[in-house]
């Protein structure tokens, strides 16, 4: 057996899949019972994206942000995790040709269509961009790839990292995040053609220098990072990882080929002030879920309306990337990125009802 499959068979073997309820819930503001919160999976590996299909297939993705990542992109199947589509496409080291092969992904997601989307940053361990920053589609049923789309070196070069995407699909565009150059990147998916926008923008840049994460200091920058597309598709909105507003545009003005950063600057629109998140999720309803990183909790907002904690629970170290499931369950994920190493346990997916 090579030893990609020892990896990825040790990794299936420490993968485990659950679903208990949380030990007691909290008290929403006015006297609400909160949603319990469910384990749904543990890894020794850190993951960041998940996406759940219509019928509730569960994928996964670990980023490469240290030597010992022995997949990329994964499936929650009968309880392990198994390598996706297959092994081949997990087993790049460097000086390996891209294609076919997944780099260092940052988020899979899975759109209104049921299609897989996978975001390469191209750029592991954080030392640069080192190969072609891709966005993969592939077709779930039978894993196939159906197209990549590569990111000249004006969207995606140097010290840029690609992080979150959302896909319309009726008008047939992915709107995606760099959280380390900062700005907004608009992706044809007809044409293939995409530009960056809003790069010098203060809305896609870090606000503070550092957070505070559960009495942790977290000293790293981070820019444009959270991304939900509303569900009628008519409003974008993001928000910097070190930061504390949540941003808006609407998507005609992104779309509109003939404003520059300058005009678009005018239409981006401050929605609310809210506590530092990671991704955020639009669900079926129109509400936006964040993951509260610095105090532990997960968040709701309805635009115009209410911004509230939800959720506060001590397993929700760094809540990290969300997913809407079957019978609207939300899934998120935990990161732990605020711990040193030695200090992490199991990484965890729960899931909540709203």
């Amino acid at each position: 057996m090579r030893p990609l499959l020892l990896a990825l068979a040790a990794l299936a073997t420490a993968a485990c899949v659950r679903n208990a309820p949380a030990p007691g819930t909290a008290e929403r503001a006015g006297g609400n019972k909160a949603p319990a919160l469910e384990l749904v999976a543990q890894s020794p590996r850190q993951w960041t994206g998940i996406a759940v299909s219509k019928d509730g297939r569960i994928f996964v993705n670990f980023p490469r942000w240290s030597e010992d990542v022995p997949l990329s992109v994964a499936e929650l199947k009968n309880g392990q995790v198994s390598a996706w589509p297959d092994a081949i496409w997990n087993e790049w080291k460097p000086g390996t040709s891209e294609p076919n092969h997944f780099v260092a992904v940052q988020s899979v997601v899975i759109d209104d269509q049921d299609r897989l989307w996978v975001v390469d940053t191209g750029n592991p361990w954080f030392k640069g961009v080192i190969a072609t920053p891709r966005l993969h589609q592939f077709d779930l049923s039978s894993g196939r790839l159906v197209r990549t789309y590569s990111f000249p070196p004006e969207v995606s070069s140097g010290d840029s990292y690609l992080n979150d995407v959302r896909v319309d699909t009726e008008r047939e565009v992915a709107y995606l995040t760099d959280s380390q150059a900062g700005g907004l990147v608009v992706l044809d998916l007809k044409s293939g053609g995409s530009r960056k926008v809003l790069k010098d923008h203060p809305s896609t840049h870090s606000e503070v220098d550092h957070l505070m994460v559960l009495g942790r200091r977290f000293d790293r920058q981070v820019q444009s990072d959270g991304l939900a597309l509303t569900p009628d598709r008519k409003t974008l909105y993001w928000s910097a990882l070190t930061g504390h507003t949540l941003w808006r545009m609407p998507t005609e003005a992104l779309l509109d080929k003939s404003l520059d950063d300058k005009a678009l600057a005018s239409r981006v629109e401050k929605a609310h002030t809210i506590v530092a998140p990671d991704g955020i999720l639009f669900d079926g309803k129109g509400v936006l879920w964040l993951g509260g990183l610095e105090d532990g909790s997960i968040y709701r907002y309805v635009p115009g309306g209410a911004y509230e904690q939800v959720i506060q629970d001590a397993r929700l170290l760094w809540p990290d990337s969300f997913a809407e499931g079957p019978q609207g369950w939300i899934y998120v994920t935990t990161t732990q990125i605020h711990l040193p190493p030695a200090e992490r346990g199991p990484y965890g997916i729960y899931r909540y009802q709203p």
